[in-house]
């Protein structure tokens, strides 16, 4: 059994299981028990502990995934060391990654792709405009969620870019997504991600990555030569546009790449919104602009003042003429699907220029040893076994609705469409994707096509569907209906979906007709004033707890107060929190016993001491009023002199707990005030 299971770390996080494993760390399961929450824990592997070199890179990466706060980016919380544990705590993320998604799909949409793509651009933009390079992208390290976000992760090997951190002295990022220049054991900067999210994104519309071979070393010589097959000559469903983006996202020479994520982002969107677009790319400074290459127009904005487009020009792509060749032949090979020698390079044709020559052997040399120590590095960590397939169940004609989601725990069912039939009755299934019987992976969602029955002109059952298939059922029905959206809480039907329509079920609709329909809001979350329990006895103060309705938690600390006693409390007294919020409570161990002197003093003092008086404290529970419709604020006051901070009573709490303290024997009387006018006293002895 792992030596970490069951450890609480800190006082704090409770480790609960394995969730994965990578070359430097494991990634656990854990709970936080001071905020009550499921966390992601990364813990450096024993063998690299005793590691000054490996514990700095350890928190190094901590610190500069610290210093990003993006929707895109898996967020880090804390970074410490307990005991023989260096770890960092980061937010748990459930779903799958992105490889495993491609593994699922196969070739993606390039509306899927484009999807994707957008989100990592938006990461990376973040983290560049931070100083941080990735320099590990890959679909490995890119997680799907259930919300149809993805967030990156694994910034391990995160550097700031002015370190310029080399692979040859650290085997950094996956060889088939691996940039030309950490190839040649070259600077990385922003580009080299930029050039591995356009290797992925080829991979997302081809179902394969554009350099394979029989070692990482001949991989990586492959990233460094260039000439890649078009991903249109594998899937002649990617538009022209966005293969410019990929191609020029991976460009061999940095200079011939986007500059920026900034610039990516801008092309993806205007393909986005134009997928018929070409674009129009500036050749770099140091080469010479054709004499009648168009110009690009003057940019509007900030972001067009580093990316433009040109939806007229006609596509161009400006690498050198061998690297050109190259790709034309590879891809007419794979279309004609005939062997074919490609044609010799061009430095090879020019004996005169030997240098360029001797320098791109010595760079070949360089990858070579560079990508031996990431193969060492990299496959010592292992890799995910793949999980069992499961086989999808035949859902049609089925009702929908009456499907309960605890009897496939395998899938996720979801009504995606909804169409008219009169083959189906209203809500049984029509279609499912995947078909019943294929094999899948566990957790693949099922998404049903729903019969609404035969077109009528009477109201079908919209509950529970999205607000979306409700109102294009109603638009579908061509009756020109005025559609009116509201929306209320709902304690089983979850936000965004249907709780009721007017008219309602089998009701007659005419034409032009006002519907109703209301949209859940999910539950509707009550509020609790959290009470102060400070002072009391922690079966005292577990009471009051449960009496607003608040959940507890607690650990045991060493302090002066007596044995039991609360002496702090995670949220303030009076704050509005909602029902079933977990307070965690500090509980004092009391006093710590100490053993008296062995020998009596030396000499006595001439006078006796002054003994100070013993002081106590007490819980007393103050009556309301009940007739009161306003909240109002009340006040303790002992010979006109306020002893207890003024607090704001809801109308509808008839008894208040306070914690007094007074002389032990002594008796007190206070007043009890409200809104500064004298409702009563309370004597109390100490």
């Amino acid at each position: 059994m792992d030596k970490y299971i069951g450890r609480l770390l800190d006082n704090r996080y409770e480790i609960l299981e394995v969730i994965g494993t990578g070359g430097m760390a494991v990634v656990y399961k854990a709970r936080c028990h001071r905020l009550n929450r499921l966390v992601a824990i990364k813990i450096l592997k024993d063998e690299y502990s005793q590691d000054s070199d490996f514990r700095r890179r350890f928190h190094a990466e901590a610190q500069a995934v610290a210093m990003l706060n993006h929707p895109n980016i898996v967020s880090v919380f804390d970074v410490s060391t307990s005991g023989d544990a260096d770890y960092i705590v980061m937010e748990l993320v459930e779903g799958m990654t992105l490889k495993q998604y491609m593994e699922i799909k196969g070739v993606l949409t390039w509306r899927e792709a484009l999807h994707w793509s957008m989100q990592i651009a938006k990461a990376l933009e973040h983290a560049h405009n931070s100083g941080i390079v990735h320099r590990d992208i890959k679909p490995h390290n890119v997680m799907i969620l259930k919300n149809g976000s993805a967030k990156v992760t694994d910034f391990g090997i995160a550097r700031i870019m002015s370190a310029q951190n080399t692979l040859t002295k650290e085997a950094l990022g996956s060889v088939h997504y691996i940039s030309p220049e950490q190839a040649k054991g070259g600077r990385v900067d922003n580009r080299s991600d930029l050039y591995a999210l356009g290797v992925v994104m080829y991979e997302m519309l081809t179902g394969r990555p554009p350099y394979d071979g029989e070692s990482p070393v001949a991989v990586a010589l492959q990233h460094i030569s260039g000439g890649a097959i078009l991903p249109s000559a594998l899937n002649a469903n990617i538009p022209d546009g966005f293969e410019q983006i990929i191609l020029h996202a991976m460009e061999v020479d940095p200079a011939r790449r986007y500059a920026s994520a900034t610039e990516m982002l801008y092309d993806l969107e205007e393909f986005r919104k134009n997928p018929s677009i070409r674009f129009y790319f500036d050749m770099p400074p140091a080469a010479p602009r054709p004499s009648a290459a168009p110009k690009r127009p003057a940019p509007k904005n900030a972001a067009e003042r580093v990316a433009g487009v040109r939806p007229d020009a006609p596509r161009r792509d400006y690498r050198s003429s061998a690297e050109a060749e190259r790709i034309r032949q590879n891809s007419e090979k794979l279309r004609r699907t005939q062997p074919q020698k490609p044609l010799p390079e061009e430095e090879e044709k020019d004996t005169g220029n030997k240098a360029a020559t001797i320098a791109i052997f010595s760079c070949a040399a360089v990858a070579v040893i560079a990508i031996i120590i990431f193969a060492v590095f990299a496959f010592k960590g292992g890799f995910a076994s793949t999980p069992d397939l499961v086989e999808v169940p035949n859902f049609i004609g089925q009702v929908y609705a009456e499907l309960d989601s605890k009897d496939y725990p395998d899938f996720t069912l979801v009504d995606d469409i909804y169409e008219f039939s009169d083959e189906y009755k209203d809500g049984e299934i029509m279609d499912q994707d995947p078909d019943a019987n294929s094999s899948v992976k566990p957790g693949t969602k099922i998404k049903f096509t729903v019969s609404q029955g035969p077109r009528t002109d009477k109201m079908s059952d919209l509950t529970n569907r999205s607000r979306e298939n409700a109102e294009k059922y109603l638009k579908g029905l061509d009756m020109r209906l005025s559609i009116i959206v509201e929306e209320e809480y709902h304690d089983t039907i979850e936000a965004g979906r249907i709780t009721r329509t007017q008219p309602e079920y089998g009701e007659e609709l005419t034409t032009g007709q006002e519907v109703h329909i209301w949209v859940s809001k999910g539950p509707e979350t009550k509020m609790a004033k959290c009470p102060d329990v400070r002072g009391m006895d922690i079966t005292k103060a577990i009471e009051i707890l449960k009496s607003r309705k608040l959940e507890y938690d607690y650990e045991r600390v060493d302090s002066d107060a007596d044995k039991n006693e609360v002496v702090d409390q995670s949220v303030k007294p009076n704050d509005e929190v909602a029902e079933g919020t977990v307070v965690f409570l500090k509980i004092s161990n009391g006093p710590v016993e100490t053993e008296p002197p062995t020998e009596p003093p030396t000499a006595a003092p001439t006078d006796p001491p002054k003994t100070e008086p013993e002081k106590v404290k007490r819980t007393e529970t103050i009556n309301l009023p009940t007739d009161r419709t306003e909240s109002y604020v009340l006040s303790i006051r002992l010979n006109g002199e306020k002893v207890y901070e003024d607090v704001e009573v809801d109308p509808s709490e008839s008894a208040m707990p306070v914690l007094l303290e007074g002389d032990k024997g002594k008796t007190y009387t206070y007043e009890i005030y409200i809104d500064n006018t004298l409702y009563t006293t309370l004597e109390v002895t100490f």
